[in-house]
């Protein structure tokens, strides 16, 4: 049984509150979240106290608590990025295999600093979003994508990362600049690769599923919606957590940080090209 401890900002939100049951189911049993620990209480909702009796989870004493009686460790926070730098210092430390949830940080230079924290400290550790896994990406032809035109839900700051990582995903390659399209009500960018290829990114609220056309230039390929990523996702940090194999290398990682912190400059000034 691999013992997996949680850490969290708060941990009254939908990743605290759902994966402890989907991981049990979908190990088999063979990993459970045998504890938990929250800097702080929700600001709504369930304290840690409260949430610890719901879902069946003991709280840690402390921060070093929770390391010590875990395996391995995932770091939640997933609508505050910028408390990862600081919640993963200690767990970094212990070369316990280590997953922390999307968005990984709030720049290129905090995302640069945690890998630092990671290889000094010999601990296997990435970040990555649930949306590269869905079920219709597996069978795409990554060779000759030219042009992506993706569009889905969600806030510009909290779900950028759903769109921006499957585009790097499978494009591959470095972004050279970015422009920001949208209006007020629906955010938009527009991305360009150091080669030339481009994509879109658009966000149409919260009614809007996930969707990519794919272009190769003389064929198109369709994703019109995206299906089983939690599942997938949460099976790919099953198996790091087993074998440490599976994770997304640091250097996609980073840039698409730093994708997601040139497009917040751009969104302050709507057509003109950031460089990154």
């Amino acid at each position: 049984m691999i013992r997996i401890g949680f850490l969290d900002y708060y941990l009254d939100e939908w990743h605290a509150d759902h994966y402890p049951a989907m991981i049990r189911e979908l190990s088999g049993g063979e990993e459970e979240v045998a504890c938990a620990w929250a800097e702080k209480d929700a600001p709504e909702g369930l304290c840690s106290r409260e949430w610890s009796e719901k879902y069946g989870v003991p709280l840690a004493g402390s921060l070093a608590d929770l390391v010590e009686k875990s395996d391995c460790l995932m770091i939640l926070s997933p609508d505050n990025p910028e408390q990862h730098e600081k919640l993963s210092e200690l767990p970094l430390r212990s070369g316990k295999r280590t997953f922390i949830d999307k968005t990984f940080a709030p720049s290129r230079a905090a995302a640069e600093r945690i890998f630092a924290m990671a290889k000094r400290g010999n601990t296997p550790m990435y970040s990555c979003s649930a949306l590269r896994f869905s079920d219709e990406f597996r069978g795409i032809d990554r060779k000759g994508i030219d042009y992506i035109d993706s569009r889905g839900p969600g806030s510009f700051q909290t779900y950028l990362i759903h769109q921006v990582e499957p585009i790097l995903a499978l494009m591959g390659g470095r972004v050279r600049r970015l422009l920001y399209s949208g209006t007020k009500t629906t955010p938009g960018l527009l991305l360009e690769f150091e080669d030339g290829r481009r994509a879109t990114v658009s966000m149409f609220g919260w009614d809007c599923p996930f969707g990519f056309t794919i272009g190769y230039g003389e064929k198109t390929a369709a994703v019109d919606r995206c299906t089983n990523y939690f599942e997938n996702f949460l099976s790919h940090i099953i198996r790091f957590f087993q074998t440490g194999e599976g994770a997304v290398p640091a250097e996609e990682t980073i840039e698409i940080m730093s994708v997601l912190e040139r497009a917040a400059d751009a969104a302050k000034n709507p057509g003109i090209w950031i460089r990154l």
